[in-house]
Order: structure tokens, then sequence, then C-alpha cells
């Protein structure tokens, strides 16, 4: 994952009518569409984690809100292989109205991805969660994809309460749309949502094109500002590869906007 962090950041067998996706002939993801549970069985070492990443963020990203990684039937024969599951919670953890909690009996060490250790247990959690609040728009790489994408975030500011957020917001958007437009140039889904004071951003392509920030464009530039409007906006921004694309976010706050308007 590419991260950018701004200088004062604060600090089961049988039926089933979802999908498996094999990581490798020792690791299956299985993920239910009427749940929010993804479960993965049989023995996961380090040449299964890439696998089970991809999957975990594939799912992560096509529905929002929290997921529950199962793990009650999973072997991790490798200790550095369990390390995915806080990898991928990292990875989506700005993203709009994403969050990985983890059951697992056996448990785990301090600082990662939320435990539990019975399904119960994470389905309470699952229940406690605040639902998400969240708006989503699938564009393609044309002309007006921006102005689209404006309209989605200024809707989204108006109905959570974050009016001044709403400007900064529209110019993260528009660079992170005009991007795909310019350089992806593929179908693309604008996802928004609001957490305590801060608005997250998403813009989710094709293209295993990552973007590159190298600071302040010369001023004979004709180009590269786009991120650095970003940068300049966003307390954090980032890009994640997933395997068929990227996910590029951002994360913008009531007080900083508050203090840029002092």
């Amino acid at each position: 994952m590419n991260r950018t962090d701004r200088p004062d950041a604060r600090p089961g067998s049988g039926m089933h009518n979802g999908t498996i996706m094999p990581t490798d002939v020792r690791c299956l993801v299985e993920t239910d569409e009427a749940s929010a549970v993804v479960t993965l069985t049989g023995v996961l070492d380090l040449a299964g984690v890439s696998a089970v990443r991809d999957a975990l963020l594939a799912r992560l990203w096509g529905r929002p809100g929290p997921v529950i990684a199962d793990l009650s039937r999973l072997r991790v024969v490798d200790p550095a292989a369990r390390a995915v599951f806080d990898d991928v919670r990292r990875e989506a953890a700005d993203w709009p109205a994403s969050a990985l909690l983890v059951l697992d009996p056996v448990g785990a060490g301090e600082g990662g991805a939320p435990i539990c250790a019975t399904l119960d247990e994470a389905q309470a959690a699952l229940a406690d969660a605040p639902m998400a609040a969240v708006l989503n728009v699938d564009l393609a790489p044309s002309v007006g994809a921006a102005r689209e994408a404006r309209a989605l975030v200024t809707d989204g500011c108006a109905r959570w309460g974050v009016p001044d957020l709403a400007e900064p917001a529209c110019i993260a958007v528009t660079e992170m749309v005009n991007n795909v437009v310019a350089h992806a140039r593929t179908p693309m889904t604008v996802r928004v949502a609001p957490r305590d004071s801060s608005l997250h951003l998403a813009v989710r392509d094709h293209s295993p094109r990552q973007p590159a920030f190298a600071g302040l464009a010369p001023l004979t530039s004709t180009g590269g500002r786009g991120l650095l409007l970003i940068d300049t906006v966003a307390r954090r921004w980032g890009s994640t590869s997933l395997p068929d694309g990227k996910v590029v976010w951002c994360v913008l706050y009531a007080d900083d906007e508050a203090a840029f308007r002092a």
C-alpha cells in the first residue's frame, strides 16, 4: 500500500450461496454474499498470504461496512502468515465505511485487528457497529465524471452535517477522478462516507498503475499538481493495490478545515 500522512496528522462445507476463492491448494476463502462473514478453511502459510490479502480486500471493497474473517476452521502454520489479517485491516482502515473483524478461537497478539473468540461474539460486535452511511456512484472515464463525483460528495456533506468539508472534498475527488480519466482510462467507482468528524473518500479503478507523488511540481510543468492538491486538503491519502486495479483514498477532517478558515 502506498500511503501519505500529513506532517500534522494525529496521532463450512456443504451448500452455500457465496463464492469460494482458492488461495492455493491448502487454503480456501469462502465469501457468503448474504452476510458479512468471510470463512477461511484449511492451512495458511506464507505462500498463501498474498491471495488471502487480495480476497479480503476485494470483499471489503465489495461490501461497505464491517466484515468478519472467520478463522475457526483455519490452521496457521507460520506465525508470520497471520500478520496478513492485521495488514489488511491497516490497508483498508481509511477506506469509506470499511472495517475488518477477526473471529479466531485461538486469539492473537495485541495491536492488530479486533479479535472475537466465537461467532456469536463477532456477530454481536457487528451489530454494535454503527450502520455505514455511505454513498457510491459508478462512472465511466469520461469528461463529465468529475462533475458527477462532486455532486455525490456535496450531497453526502449536506446529509451528514459537514458542509464545510464539501469544498475541499470536491477538490480531492475531482483530482482523483480526473487521474482515472487521464491515466487509468477504466470504469471507476467513487465512494464517500463519514466517520466521526472526518470524511473518507475513495476511487476504485481497474488499472494497476499507481499514482506517483514527487512533491511540488515545477512552475514550468503543465501537470502533476493533482496529487499535490489532494495532499493539501487531506490529512491522509494513499493507494491500495488490488488484483485488478487499485483504490485511491483520502481522509479529510472538519477541524483541519476550520483551522484553515480561521
